[in-house]
Protein backbone atom coordinates (compact mmCIF):
# COMPACT_ATOMS: atom_id res chain seq x y z
CA UNK A 1 0.00 0.00 0.00
CA UNK A 2 1.51 3.35 -1.06
CA UNK A 3 1.50 6.42 1.19
CA UNK A 4 -1.36 8.14 -0.69
CA UNK A 5 -3.66 5.13 -0.33
CA UNK A 6 -2.68 4.77 3.33
CA UNK A 7 -3.63 8.38 4.03
CA UNK A 8 -6.93 8.09 2.17
CA UNK A 9 -7.86 4.85 3.94
CA UNK A 10 -7.40 6.56 7.29
CA UNK A 11 -10.14 9.13 6.57
CA UNK A 12 -12.70 6.95 4.78
CA UNK A 13 -16.29 7.54 6.04
CA UNK A 14 -18.41 4.77 7.57
CA UNK A 15 -21.26 5.47 5.14
CA UNK A 16 -22.63 3.77 2.01
CA UNK A 17 -21.20 4.77 -1.36
CA UNK A 18 -19.17 3.86 -4.44
CA UNK A 19 -15.40 3.61 -4.87
CA UNK A 20 -13.35 3.90 -8.07
CA UNK A 21 -9.94 2.19 -8.18
CA UNK A 22 -7.27 3.71 -10.48
CA UNK A 23 -4.00 2.46 -12.00
CA UNK A 24 -0.76 4.42 -12.43
CA UNK A 25 -2.09 6.15 -15.55
CA UNK A 26 -5.19 7.37 -13.73
CA UNK A 27 -7.44 4.93 -15.60
CA UNK A 28 -10.41 3.61 -13.61
CA UNK A 29 -9.95 -0.17 -13.51
CA UNK A 30 -12.64 -1.17 -10.99
CA UNK A 31 -15.86 0.30 -9.59
CA UNK A 32 -17.60 -1.09 -6.52
CA UNK A 33 -20.28 -0.20 -3.99
CA UNK A 34 -20.31 -0.72 -0.25
CA UNK A 35 -22.66 -0.51 2.72
CA UNK A 36 -19.73 0.90 4.69
CA UNK A 37 -17.00 2.48 2.54
CA UNK A 38 -14.40 2.43 5.33
CA UNK A 39 -14.62 -1.34 5.82
CA UNK A 40 -14.89 -2.37 2.19
CA UNK A 41 -12.10 -0.23 0.69
CA UNK A 42 -9.65 -1.03 3.51
CA UNK A 43 -10.27 -4.76 3.00
CA UNK A 44 -8.54 -4.60 -0.42
CA UNK A 45 -5.25 -3.51 1.18
CA UNK A 46 -5.20 -5.82 4.20
CA UNK A 47 -5.05 -9.59 4.57
CA UNK A 48 -4.52 -12.17 1.84
CA UNK A 49 -6.42 -12.47 -1.47
CA UNK A 50 -6.78 -14.99 -4.27
CA UNK A 51 -4.69 -14.55 -7.43
CA UNK A 52 -7.06 -12.42 -9.52
CA UNK A 53 -7.92 -10.06 -6.63
CA UNK A 54 -4.21 -9.73 -5.90
CA UNK A 55 -3.63 -8.70 -9.54
CA UNK A 56 -6.29 -6.00 -9.16
CA UNK A 57 -4.75 -4.72 -5.93
CA UNK A 58 -1.25 -4.64 -7.48
CA UNK A 59 -2.48 -2.25 -10.16
CA UNK A 60 -4.24 0.16 -7.77
CA UNK A 61 -2.22 3.33 -7.05
CA UNK A 62 -5.11 5.64 -6.12
CA UNK A 63 -8.86 5.61 -5.54
CA UNK A 64 -11.84 7.95 -5.31
CA UNK A 65 -15.14 7.48 -3.53
CA UNK A 66 -18.64 8.95 -3.66
CA UNK A 67 -20.85 8.90 -0.57
CA UNK A 68 -24.54 8.08 -1.09
CA UNK A 69 -27.56 8.30 1.20
CA UNK A 70 -28.48 4.60 0.95
CA UNK A 71 -27.24 1.22 -0.26
CA UNK A 72 -29.82 1.26 -3.09
CA UNK A 73 -28.54 4.64 -4.25
CA UNK A 74 -24.98 3.23 -4.17
CA UNK A 75 -26.05 0.24 -6.28
CA UNK A 76 -27.74 2.44 -8.91
CA UNK A 77 -24.70 4.76 -9.00
CA UNK A 78 -22.37 1.74 -9.35
CA UNK A 79 -24.27 0.53 -12.44
CA UNK A 80 -24.05 4.02 -13.98
CA UNK A 81 -20.30 4.31 -13.29
CA UNK A 82 -19.57 0.84 -14.73
CA UNK A 83 -21.45 1.74 -17.91
CA UNK A 84 -19.65 5.10 -18.14
CA UNK A 85 -16.06 4.00 -17.45
CA UNK A 86 -16.10 0.35 -18.65
CA UNK A 87 -13.51 -0.77 -16.04
CA UNK A 88 -11.59 -3.86 -17.11
CA UNK A 89 -12.03 -5.70 -13.78
CA UNK A 90 -15.82 -5.25 -13.53
CA UNK A 91 -18.60 -7.58 -14.58
CA UNK A 92 -19.61 -6.56 -18.07
CA UNK A 93 -22.26 -8.41 -20.08
CA UNK A 94 -20.45 -7.98 -23.38
CA UNK A 95 -21.64 -11.03 -25.24
CA UNK A 96 -23.44 -10.29 -28.48
CA UNK A 97 -26.04 -12.99 -27.96
CA UNK A 98 -29.50 -11.65 -28.78
CA UNK A 99 -32.83 -13.37 -29.01
CA UNK A 100 -35.58 -12.90 -31.60
CA UNK A 101 -38.83 -11.19 -30.63
CA UNK A 102 -42.16 -10.82 -32.41
CA UNK A 103 -43.17 -7.18 -32.65
CA UNK A 104 -46.48 -5.52 -33.47
CA UNK A 105 -45.34 -2.19 -34.90
CA UNK A 106 -46.81 1.04 -33.57
CA UNK A 107 -47.66 2.46 -37.01
CA UNK A 108 -51.06 3.71 -38.16
CA UNK A 109 -51.45 0.43 -40.07
CA UNK A 110 -49.48 -2.03 -37.86
CA UNK A 111 -47.76 -5.19 -39.05
CA UNK A 112 -45.98 -8.18 -37.48
CA UNK A 113 -42.19 -8.38 -37.75
CA UNK A 114 -39.31 -10.42 -36.28
CA UNK A 115 -36.62 -8.32 -34.58
CA UNK A 116 -33.61 -8.77 -32.33
CA UNK A 117 -33.54 -5.10 -31.32
CA UNK A 118 -35.90 -4.04 -28.55
CA UNK A 119 -36.49 -0.29 -28.61
CA UNK A 120 -38.51 2.08 -26.50
CA UNK A 121 -41.14 2.83 -29.12
CA UNK A 122 -44.89 2.38 -29.60
CA UNK A 123 -44.50 -1.24 -30.67
CA UNK A 124 -45.48 -4.31 -28.63
CA UNK A 125 -42.79 -6.98 -28.15
CA UNK A 126 -43.33 -10.67 -27.40
CA UNK A 127 -40.59 -13.15 -26.55
CA UNK A 128 -37.77 -13.91 -26.40
CA UNK A 129 -37.96 -16.97 -28.66
CA UNK A 130 -35.27 -19.67 -28.41
CA UNK A 131 -34.24 -19.29 -32.05
CA UNK A 132 -35.13 -17.58 -35.31
CA UNK A 133 -37.00 -20.62 -36.68
CA UNK A 134 -39.35 -20.73 -33.70
CA UNK A 135 -40.10 -16.99 -34.00
CA UNK A 136 -40.72 -17.18 -37.76
CA UNK A 137 -42.99 -20.22 -37.45
CA UNK A 138 -45.07 -18.42 -34.80
CA UNK A 139 -45.27 -15.27 -36.95
CA UNK A 140 -46.31 -17.37 -39.97
CA UNK A 141 -49.14 -18.82 -37.89
CA UNK A 142 -50.26 -15.36 -36.71
CA UNK A 143 -50.16 -14.06 -40.29
CA UNK A 144 -52.63 -16.79 -41.26
CA UNK A 145 -54.94 -16.10 -38.31
CA UNK A 146 -54.97 -12.29 -38.15
CA UNK A 147 -55.31 -9.93 -41.15
CA UNK A 148 -52.61 -7.33 -40.45
CA UNK A 149 -50.75 -5.95 -43.46
CA UNK A 150 -47.75 -7.93 -44.76
CA UNK A 151 -46.11 -5.37 -47.09
CA UNK A 152 -43.27 -3.02 -46.15
CA UNK A 153 -44.79 -0.12 -48.10
CA UNK A 154 -48.46 0.21 -48.95
CA UNK A 155 -49.02 -0.64 -52.64
CA UNK A 156 -51.44 1.15 -54.95
CA UNK A 157 -53.79 -1.82 -55.23
CA UNK A 158 -54.83 -4.88 -53.22
CA UNK A 159 -52.61 -7.96 -53.21
CA UNK A 160 -53.14 -11.72 -52.90
CA UNK A 161 -53.26 -11.56 -49.08
CA UNK A 162 -56.47 -9.52 -49.25
CA UNK A 163 -58.12 -12.04 -51.55
CA UNK A 164 -57.32 -14.97 -49.22
CA UNK A 165 -58.53 -13.07 -46.15
CA UNK A 166 -55.13 -12.39 -44.55
CA UNK A 167 -55.06 -8.59 -44.98
CA UNK A 168 -57.59 -5.77 -44.45
CA UNK A 169 -56.23 -3.84 -47.49
CA UNK A 170 -55.33 -0.52 -45.82
CA UNK A 171 -53.74 0.35 -49.19
CA UNK A 172 -57.16 1.08 -50.74
CA UNK A 173 -59.45 1.75 -47.76
CA UNK A 174 -59.31 3.38 -44.35
CA UNK A 175 -59.25 0.94 -41.42
CA UNK A 176 -60.69 2.33 -38.20
CA UNK A 177 -58.69 2.26 -34.95
CA UNK A 178 -61.10 -0.04 -32.99
CA UNK A 179 -60.58 -2.78 -35.61
CA UNK A 180 -56.81 -2.69 -35.14
CA UNK A 181 -57.20 -2.46 -31.35
CA UNK A 182 -59.28 -5.64 -31.33
CA UNK A 183 -56.81 -7.54 -33.56
CA UNK A 184 -53.81 -6.43 -31.46
CA UNK A 185 -55.65 -7.50 -28.31
CA UNK A 186 -56.35 -10.93 -29.81
CA UNK A 187 -52.71 -11.39 -30.91
CA UNK A 188 -51.47 -10.30 -27.47
CA UNK A 189 -53.87 -12.73 -25.80
CA UNK A 190 -52.74 -15.53 -28.14
CA UNK A 191 -49.03 -14.95 -27.45
CA UNK A 192 -49.61 -14.66 -23.70
CA UNK A 193 -51.08 -18.15 -23.47
CA UNK A 194 -54.51 -17.71 -25.04
CA UNK A 195 -53.94 -20.00 -28.01
CA UNK A 196 -56.10 -22.68 -26.35
CA UNK A 197 -59.12 -20.39 -26.65
CA UNK A 198 -58.32 -19.77 -30.33
CA UNK A 199 -58.08 -23.53 -30.91
CA UNK A 200 -61.48 -24.03 -29.32
CA UNK A 201 -63.06 -21.33 -31.53
CA UNK A 202 -61.48 -22.80 -34.67
CA UNK A 203 -62.71 -26.29 -33.72
CA UNK A 204 -66.27 -24.98 -33.37
CA UNK A 205 -65.99 -23.26 -36.78
CA UNK A 206 -64.58 -26.44 -38.34
CA UNK A 207 -67.47 -28.56 -37.01
CA UNK A 208 -70.02 -26.00 -38.17
CA UNK A 209 -68.49 -25.87 -41.66
CA UNK A 210 -68.49 -29.69 -41.85
CA UNK A 211 -72.16 -29.86 -40.88
CA UNK A 212 -72.97 -27.40 -43.68
CA UNK A 213 -70.94 -29.58 -46.09
CA UNK A 214 -68.36 -26.76 -46.60
CA UNK A 215 -65.51 -29.25 -46.58
CA UNK A 216 -62.88 -26.94 -48.09
CA UNK A 217 -63.54 -24.37 -45.36
CA UNK A 218 -63.51 -27.11 -42.69
CA UNK A 219 -60.15 -28.35 -44.02
CA UNK A 220 -58.70 -24.81 -43.71
CA UNK A 221 -59.79 -24.66 -40.06
CA UNK A 222 -58.39 -28.15 -39.44
CA UNK A 223 -55.02 -27.13 -40.95
CA UNK A 224 -54.93 -23.99 -38.77
CA UNK A 225 -55.60 -26.08 -35.64
CA UNK A 226 -52.85 -28.53 -36.63
CA UNK A 227 -50.45 -25.62 -37.19
CA UNK A 228 -51.21 -24.22 -33.74
CA UNK A 229 -50.48 -27.66 -32.23
CA UNK A 230 -47.26 -27.91 -34.21
CA UNK A 231 -45.94 -24.44 -33.33
CA UNK A 232 -47.30 -23.79 -29.84
CA UNK A 233 -47.38 -27.24 -28.21
CA UNK A 234 -43.84 -28.43 -28.92
CA UNK A 235 -42.30 -27.57 -25.59
CA UNK A 236 -42.87 -29.19 -22.25
CA UNK A 237 -45.02 -27.17 -19.84
CA UNK A 238 -43.16 -26.08 -16.72
CA UNK A 239 -45.92 -24.05 -15.04
CA UNK A 240 -49.66 -24.11 -15.48
CA UNK A 241 -50.46 -20.43 -14.85
CA UNK A 242 -48.96 -19.11 -18.16
CA UNK A 243 -47.07 -16.30 -16.34
CA UNK A 244 -43.93 -14.89 -17.97
CA UNK A 245 -40.99 -15.26 -15.60
CA UNK A 246 -37.19 -15.06 -15.48
CA UNK A 247 -35.67 -17.54 -13.02
CA UNK A 248 -32.18 -16.86 -11.65
CA UNK A 249 -29.75 -19.17 -9.95
CA UNK A 250 -26.05 -18.76 -9.28
CA UNK A 251 -23.06 -20.73 -8.06
CA UNK A 252 -19.71 -19.57 -6.70
CA UNK A 253 -16.36 -21.38 -6.70
CA UNK A 254 -12.71 -20.28 -6.47
CA UNK A 255 -13.54 -16.60 -6.84
CA UNK A 256 -15.77 -17.05 -9.90
CA UNK A 257 -19.51 -16.77 -10.29
CA UNK A 258 -21.83 -18.46 -12.80
CA UNK A 259 -25.38 -17.13 -13.21
CA UNK A 260 -28.03 -19.13 -15.04
CA UNK A 261 -31.24 -17.46 -16.20
CA UNK A 262 -34.22 -19.50 -17.35
CA UNK A 263 -36.69 -17.65 -19.57
CA UNK A 264 -40.20 -18.99 -18.96
CA UNK A 265 -42.78 -17.67 -21.41
CA UNK A 266 -46.45 -18.72 -21.45
CA UNK A 267 -45.60 -21.36 -18.87
CA UNK A 268 -42.86 -22.88 -21.05
CA UNK A 269 -39.12 -22.95 -20.45
CA UNK A 270 -37.97 -21.63 -23.83
CA UNK A 271 -34.32 -20.63 -23.36
CA UNK A 272 -31.53 -20.08 -20.87
CA UNK A 273 -28.69 -17.61 -20.56
CA UNK A 274 -25.33 -18.43 -18.94
CA UNK A 275 -22.87 -15.81 -17.66
CA UNK A 276 -19.49 -16.61 -16.13
CA UNK A 277 -17.24 -13.95 -14.55
CA UNK A 278 -14.69 -13.32 -11.77
CA UNK A 279 -15.90 -11.63 -8.58
CA UNK A 280 -14.07 -9.38 -6.15
CA UNK A 281 -16.57 -9.10 -3.26
CA UNK A 282 -19.50 -10.89 -1.60
CA UNK A 283 -21.59 -13.10 -3.94
CA UNK A 284 -24.83 -11.40 -2.86
CA UNK A 285 -23.52 -7.99 -3.93
CA UNK A 286 -22.10 -9.31 -7.21
CA UNK A 287 -25.47 -10.89 -7.99
CA UNK A 288 -27.36 -7.62 -7.39
CA UNK A 289 -24.97 -5.80 -9.72
CA UNK A 290 -25.50 -8.55 -12.30
CA UNK A 291 -29.30 -8.15 -12.04
CA UNK A 292 -29.05 -4.40 -12.61
CA UNK A 293 -26.80 -4.79 -15.65
CA UNK A 294 -28.86 -7.66 -17.08
CA UNK A 295 -32.05 -5.61 -17.31
CA UNK A 296 -30.19 -2.50 -18.45
CA UNK A 297 -29.79 -4.27 -21.81
CA UNK A 298 -32.79 -3.36 -24.01
CA UNK A 299 -33.21 -6.92 -25.35
CA UNK A 300 -33.89 -8.22 -21.83
CA UNK A 301 -37.52 -7.19 -21.37
CA UNK A 302 -38.68 -7.44 -17.79
CA UNK A 303 -41.27 -10.23 -17.37
CA UNK A 304 -44.18 -10.18 -14.93
CA UNK A 305 -42.15 -11.89 -12.20
CA UNK A 306 -38.55 -12.70 -11.32
CA UNK A 307 -37.55 -15.65 -9.14
CA UNK A 308 -34.22 -15.39 -7.26
CA UNK A 309 -32.29 -17.50 -4.69
CA UNK A 310 -33.01 -17.06 -0.97
CA UNK A 311 -29.65 -15.33 -0.41
CA UNK A 312 -30.87 -12.26 -2.34
CA UNK A 313 -31.75 -9.00 -0.59
CA UNK A 314 -35.36 -8.96 -1.77
CA UNK A 315 -36.18 -5.36 -0.85
CA UNK A 316 -33.06 -4.02 -2.56
CA UNK A 317 -33.63 -6.12 -5.70
CA UNK A 318 -37.30 -5.05 -5.97
CA UNK A 319 -36.42 -1.37 -5.53
CA UNK A 320 -33.56 -1.60 -8.02
CA UNK A 321 -35.63 -3.24 -10.76
CA UNK A 322 -38.94 -1.53 -9.88
CA UNK A 323 -40.84 -4.78 -10.30
CA UNK A 324 -41.99 -7.93 -8.53
CA UNK A 325 -39.05 -10.05 -7.31
CA UNK A 326 -39.87 -13.30 -5.50
CA UNK A 327 -37.97 -15.87 -3.43
CA UNK A 328 -40.05 -19.06 -3.86
CA UNK A 329 -40.35 -21.04 -0.64
CA UNK A 330 -41.72 -24.42 -1.80
CA UNK A 331 -43.20 -26.49 -4.59
CA UNK A 332 -42.60 -26.25 -8.35
CA UNK A 333 -41.49 -22.61 -8.24
CA UNK A 334 -38.73 -23.32 -5.71
CA UNK A 335 -37.74 -26.39 -7.74
CA UNK A 336 -37.14 -24.17 -10.77
CA UNK A 337 -34.78 -21.91 -8.79
CA UNK A 338 -33.01 -24.98 -7.41
CA UNK A 339 -32.69 -26.29 -10.98
CA UNK A 340 -31.14 -23.00 -12.10
CA UNK A 341 -28.71 -23.19 -9.15
CA UNK A 342 -27.80 -26.77 -10.02
CA UNK A 343 -27.18 -25.89 -13.67
CA UNK A 344 -25.00 -22.96 -12.62
CA UNK A 345 -22.91 -25.24 -10.41
CA UNK A 346 -22.48 -27.82 -13.19
CA UNK A 347 -21.57 -25.16 -15.77
CA UNK A 348 -18.99 -23.67 -13.41
CA UNK A 349 -17.31 -27.02 -12.79
CA UNK A 350 -17.34 -28.03 -16.45
CA UNK A 351 -15.82 -24.78 -17.66
CA UNK A 352 -13.45 -24.12 -14.79
CA UNK A 353 -10.49 -26.01 -16.21
CA UNK A 354 -10.91 -24.01 -19.45
CA UNK A 355 -10.98 -20.75 -17.50
CA UNK A 356 -7.84 -21.70 -15.58
CA UNK A 357 -6.12 -22.60 -18.84
CA UNK A 358 -7.15 -19.29 -20.40
CA UNK A 359 -5.87 -17.43 -17.33
CA UNK A 360 -2.52 -19.21 -17.67
CA UNK A 361 -2.25 -18.29 -21.37
CA UNK A 362 -3.22 -14.64 -20.89
CA UNK A 363 -2.86 -12.89 -17.52
CA UNK A 364 -0.57 -15.63 -16.18
CA UNK A 365 1.70 -15.29 -19.22
CA UNK A 366 1.87 -11.50 -18.75
CA UNK A 367 2.80 -11.91 -15.09
CA UNK A 368 5.51 -14.42 -16.02
CA UNK A 369 6.89 -12.08 -18.71
CA UNK A 370 7.09 -9.21 -16.21
CA UNK A 371 8.99 -11.40 -13.73
CA UNK A 372 11.47 -12.57 -16.38
CA UNK A 373 12.19 -8.98 -17.45
CA UNK A 374 12.26 -7.64 -13.88
CA UNK A 375 9.50 -5.08 -14.54
CA UNK A 376 5.95 -4.52 -13.26
CA UNK A 377 3.29 -6.71 -14.86
CA UNK A 378 2.98 -5.33 -18.44
CA UNK A 379 -0.83 -5.35 -18.71
CA UNK A 380 -0.81 -3.29 -21.91
CA UNK A 381 1.72 -4.28 -24.59
CA UNK A 382 2.11 -2.43 -27.90
CA UNK A 383 4.14 -4.09 -30.68
CA UNK A 384 5.49 -2.62 -33.97
CA UNK A 385 6.61 -4.12 -37.29
CA UNK A 386 7.65 -2.71 -40.70
CA UNK A 387 6.81 -4.23 -44.10
CA UNK A 388 7.96 -3.41 -47.66
CA UNK A 389 9.44 -4.97 -50.82
CA UNK A 390 12.76 -3.36 -51.80
CA UNK A 391 11.58 -0.13 -50.18
CA UNK A 392 8.33 0.14 -52.17
CA UNK A 393 4.92 0.59 -50.52
CA UNK A 394 6.60 0.85 -47.11
CA UNK A 395 4.15 0.51 -44.22
CA UNK A 396 4.23 -0.13 -40.48
CA UNK A 397 1.71 -1.64 -38.10
CA UNK A 398 1.04 -1.63 -34.39
CA UNK A 399 -0.96 -4.22 -32.46
CA UNK A 400 -2.08 -4.04 -28.85
CA UNK A 401 -2.42 -6.83 -26.28
CA UNK A 402 -4.20 -6.15 -22.98
CA UNK A 403 -3.82 -8.78 -20.24
CA UNK A 404 -2.49 -11.24 -22.81
CA UNK A 405 -5.40 -10.83 -25.26
CA UNK A 406 -5.40 -9.07 -28.62
CA UNK A 407 -7.17 -5.70 -28.29
CA UNK A 408 -8.01 -5.08 -31.96
CA UNK A 409 -9.91 -1.88 -31.25
CA UNK A 410 -6.56 -0.11 -30.72
CA UNK A 411 -4.64 -1.59 -33.69
CA UNK A 412 -3.10 1.06 -35.98
CA UNK A 413 -1.70 1.13 -39.56
CA UNK A 414 0.91 3.62 -40.80
CA UNK A 415 2.16 4.67 -44.22
CA UNK A 416 5.67 5.99 -43.77
CA UNK A 417 6.01 9.60 -44.90
CA UNK A 418 9.46 10.98 -44.12
CA UNK A 419 11.74 7.93 -43.88
CA UNK A 420 14.05 7.19 -46.82
CA UNK A 421 13.11 4.35 -49.17
CA UNK A 422 15.31 1.60 -47.66
CA UNK A 423 15.68 3.07 -44.14
CA UNK A 424 14.08 0.58 -41.72
CA UNK A 425 15.46 2.43 -38.70
CA UNK A 426 14.16 5.75 -39.98
CA UNK A 427 10.72 4.18 -40.57
CA UNK A 428 10.68 2.85 -36.99
CA UNK A 429 11.65 6.29 -35.61
CA UNK A 430 8.90 7.97 -37.64
CA UNK A 431 6.13 5.58 -36.65
CA UNK A 432 7.06 5.47 -32.95
CA UNK A 433 7.27 9.29 -32.89
CA UNK A 434 3.85 9.64 -34.56
CA UNK A 435 2.25 7.08 -32.24
CA UNK A 436 3.43 8.44 -28.90
CA UNK A 437 3.24 12.12 -29.80
CA UNK A 438 -0.44 11.50 -30.42
CA UNK A 439 -0.79 9.40 -27.25
CA UNK A 440 0.60 12.28 -25.17
CA UNK A 441 -1.42 14.92 -27.02
CA UNK A 442 -4.74 13.05 -26.67
CA UNK A 443 -3.91 11.61 -23.22
CA UNK A 444 -4.42 8.03 -24.39
CA UNK A 445 -3.26 5.13 -22.19
CA UNK A 446 0.50 4.53 -22.31
CA UNK A 447 1.74 0.95 -22.71
CA UNK A 448 3.54 -0.91 -19.93
CA UNK A 449 5.84 -2.50 -22.52
CA UNK A 450 6.78 -1.74 -26.14
CA UNK A 451 7.88 -4.66 -28.32
CA UNK A 452 9.75 -4.13 -31.58
CA UNK A 453 9.68 -6.96 -34.11
CA UNK A 454 13.31 -6.54 -35.12
CA UNK A 455 16.94 -6.51 -34.01
CA UNK A 456 19.20 -4.19 -32.06
CA UNK A 457 19.15 -1.32 -34.59
CA UNK A 458 15.37 -1.02 -34.63
CA UNK A 459 15.14 -1.29 -30.84
CA UNK A 460 17.69 1.53 -30.44
CA UNK A 461 15.80 3.63 -33.02
CA UNK A 462 12.59 3.27 -30.97
CA UNK A 463 14.44 3.96 -27.70
CA UNK A 464 15.93 7.14 -29.19
CA UNK A 465 12.41 8.53 -29.71
CA UNK A 466 10.76 7.18 -26.55
CA UNK A 467 13.45 8.08 -24.02
CA UNK A 468 15.61 10.83 -25.56
CA UNK A 469 13.06 12.78 -27.61
CA UNK A 470 9.77 12.28 -25.70
CA UNK A 471 11.21 11.67 -22.22
CA UNK A 472 9.01 8.63 -21.52
CA UNK A 473 10.00 5.81 -19.19
CA UNK A 474 8.58 2.72 -20.92
CA UNK A 475 10.43 -0.61 -21.17
CA UNK A 476 11.33 -1.47 -24.79
CA UNK A 477 12.15 -5.00 -25.91
CA UNK A 478 12.82 -6.69 -29.24
CA UNK A 479 11.93 -10.05 -30.72
CA UNK A 480 14.64 -11.84 -32.64
CA UNK A 481 13.88 -14.64 -35.14
CA UNK A 482 15.89 -17.68 -36.10
CA UNK A 483 16.80 -18.85 -39.62
CA UNK A 484 13.31 -20.39 -39.96
CA UNK A 485 11.70 -17.00 -39.28
CA UNK A 486 10.35 -18.18 -35.93
CA UNK A 487 10.52 -16.40 -32.57
CA UNK A 488 13.82 -17.35 -30.96
CA UNK A 489 14.64 -14.86 -28.18
CA UNK A 490 13.70 -11.68 -26.32
CA UNK A 491 16.15 -8.75 -26.32
CA UNK A 492 16.00 -6.34 -23.39
CA UNK A 493 18.14 -4.14 -21.17
CA UNK A 494 20.86 -1.52 -21.52
CA UNK A 495 23.06 -2.81 -23.03
CA UNK A 496 20.72 -5.20 -24.85
CA UNK A 497 20.89 -8.80 -23.69
CA UNK A 498 19.04 -12.00 -24.52
CA UNK A 499 16.50 -12.81 -21.79
CA UNK A 500 16.59 -16.59 -21.22
CA UNK A 501 13.14 -18.16 -21.66
CA UNK A 502 11.82 -21.71 -21.71
CA UNK A 503 10.41 -22.54 -25.13
CA UNK A 504 7.49 -24.28 -23.39
CA UNK A 505 6.62 -21.37 -21.07
CA UNK A 506 3.36 -19.41 -21.41
CA UNK A 507 5.36 -16.14 -21.62
CA UNK A 508 7.20 -17.47 -24.68
CA UNK A 509 3.94 -18.57 -26.31
CA UNK A 510 2.51 -15.09 -25.63
CA UNK A 511 5.48 -13.44 -27.39
CA UNK A 512 5.00 -15.80 -30.33
CA UNK A 513 1.35 -14.77 -30.59
CA UNK A 514 2.26 -11.08 -30.43
CA UNK A 515 4.97 -11.45 -33.08
CA UNK A 516 2.74 -13.48 -35.40
CA UNK A 517 -0.11 -11.00 -35.01
CA UNK A 518 1.90 -7.83 -35.66
CA UNK A 519 3.60 -9.50 -38.65
CA UNK A 520 0.23 -10.65 -40.04
CA UNK A 521 -1.30 -7.19 -39.58
CA UNK A 522 1.67 -5.43 -41.26
CA UNK A 523 1.82 -7.88 -44.19
CA UNK A 524 -1.94 -7.62 -44.79
CA UNK A 525 -1.76 -3.82 -44.89
CA UNK A 526 1.28 -3.95 -47.21
CA UNK A 527 -0.52 -6.28 -49.63
CA UNK A 528 -3.53 -3.96 -49.68
CA UNK A 529 -1.32 -1.00 -50.58
CA UNK A 530 0.63 -2.98 -53.16
CA UNK A 531 -2.62 -4.23 -54.74
CA UNK A 532 -3.98 -0.70 -55.02
CA UNK A 533 -0.71 0.48 -56.53
CA UNK A 534 -0.67 -2.38 -59.09
CA UNK A 535 -4.27 -1.82 -60.15
CA UNK A 536 -3.84 1.92 -60.37
CA UNK A 537 -0.64 1.72 -62.42
CA UNK A 538 -2.07 -0.75 -64.97
CA UNK A 539 -4.88 1.68 -65.82
CA UNK A 540 -2.87 4.90 -65.57
CA UNK A 541 -2.30 7.17 -68.54
CA UNK A 542 -5.58 6.42 -70.36
CA UNK A 543 -7.27 9.66 -71.32
CA UNK A 544 -10.83 9.86 -69.99
CA UNK A 545 -10.43 7.07 -67.41
CA UNK A 546 -10.06 8.61 -63.96
CA UNK A 547 -10.31 7.13 -60.43
CA UNK A 548 -14.13 6.81 -60.47
CA UNK A 549 -14.27 5.07 -63.85
CA UNK A 550 -11.41 2.74 -62.82
CA UNK A 551 -13.43 1.74 -59.77
CA UNK A 552 -16.57 1.09 -61.85
CA UNK A 553 -14.61 -0.99 -64.41
CA UNK A 554 -13.00 -3.10 -61.70
CA UNK A 555 -16.36 -3.61 -60.01
CA UNK A 556 -17.90 -4.75 -63.32
CA UNK A 557 -15.10 -7.06 -64.50
CA UNK A 558 -13.62 -8.11 -61.15
CA UNK A 559 -9.99 -7.83 -62.30
CA UNK A 560 -7.72 -6.13 -64.83
CA UNK A 561 -7.05 -9.54 -66.43
CA UNK A 562 -10.74 -10.00 -67.29
CA UNK A 563 -10.87 -6.42 -68.55
CA UNK A 564 -7.98 -7.12 -70.94
CA UNK A 565 -9.80 -10.22 -72.29
CA UNK A 566 -13.09 -8.34 -72.83
CA UNK A 567 -14.36 -7.49 -76.31
CA UNK A 568 -15.20 -3.98 -77.46
CA UNK A 569 -18.94 -4.75 -77.05
CA UNK A 570 -18.42 -6.00 -73.49
CA UNK A 571 -16.49 -2.84 -72.59
CA UNK A 572 -19.32 -0.70 -73.96
CA UNK A 573 -21.88 -2.79 -72.04
CA UNK A 574 -19.98 -1.97 -68.82
CA UNK A 575 -20.85 1.72 -69.36
CA UNK A 576 -17.82 2.95 -71.34
CA UNK A 577 -18.45 5.26 -74.30
CA UNK A 578 -17.27 3.69 -77.59
CA UNK A 579 -14.32 6.11 -77.89
CA UNK A 580 -13.04 5.24 -74.41
CA UNK A 581 -13.49 1.54 -75.12
CA UNK A 582 -11.24 1.95 -78.19
CA UNK A 583 -8.68 3.87 -76.12
CA UNK A 584 -8.64 1.12 -73.48
CA UNK A 585 -8.15 -1.65 -76.07
CA UNK A 586 -5.31 0.34 -77.69
CA UNK A 587 -3.70 0.86 -74.26
CA UNK A 588 -3.79 -2.87 -73.44
CA UNK A 589 -2.32 -3.77 -76.89
CA UNK A 590 0.48 -1.24 -76.43
CA UNK A 591 1.39 -2.70 -73.00
CA UNK A 592 1.30 -6.23 -74.45
CA UNK A 593 3.66 -5.32 -77.32
CA UNK A 594 6.08 -3.49 -74.99
CA UNK A 595 6.21 -6.50 -72.65
CA UNK A 596 7.10 -8.79 -75.59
Amino acid sequence: MNELIQQKCAILPDQPGCYLMKDRQGTIIYVGKAKVLKNRVRSYFTGSHDGKTQRLVQEIVDFEYIVTSSELEALILELHLIKKHDPKYNIMLKDDKTYPYIKITGEKNPKLIITRQVKKDKGKYFGPYPNSHSAHETKKLLDRLYPLRKCQKLPSQVCLYYHIGQCLAPCVKEIDEPTYTEIIHEISSFLNGGHGKVKKELTEKMNAAAEQLEFERAKEYRDQIAHIDQVMEKQKMTMNDFTNRDIFGYSVDKGWMCVQVFFVRQGKLIERDVSLFPMYRDPEEEFLTFLGQFYAKPEHIKPKEIFVPNTTDLDLASELLQMKVIIPQKGAKKNLVDLAQKNASIALKEKFHLIERQEERTVGAVEELGQLMGISMPSRIEAFDNSHIHGTDAVSAMVVFVDGRAYKKDYRKYKTRTAAKHDDYGAMREVVRRRYTRVLKERLPLPDLIIIDGGKGQIEAAREIIEDELGLDIPIAGLAKDTKHQTSSLLYGDPLMIIPMKRTSEAFYLLQRIQDEVHRFAITFHRQQRGKHTIASSLDGIEGIGPKRKKLLLKHFGSVKRMQAASREELIESGLPSKLADNLIAHFRKNLLSSE
